[in-house]
């Protein structure tokens, strides 16, 4: 059996390596029934490319492996 690799990969520069940022922050937001404030913690996940320093969300990440996947399934499906 065959084993095919395929990398997502910057769409700036091509790159295959990324480096993980990580951005904390609180949100405040009244309530009605209170002067009091409450808040939520927030942590996002950016990856940046090691090369061009260009930023991707994992959502966009997500996205570029299903496009990988789709086109290994066609693939697949064309050698049968």
């Amino acid at each position: 059996m065959t084993v095919f690799v395929d990398y997502f990969v910057c769409d700036q520069c091509q790159s295959k390596d990324f480096k993980r940022i990580y951005n904390f922050s609180l949100r405040f937001h009244g309530v009605n029934f209170s002067d009091d404030l409450i808040y939520d913690r927030i942590t996002e996940e950016i990856y940046q490319c090691t090369q061009c320093k260009k930023t991707f969300t994992l959502g966009e990440i997500e996205e570029g492996l299903a496009v990988i996947r789709q086109k290994m399934k066609k693939r697949g499906s064309q050698t049968s």
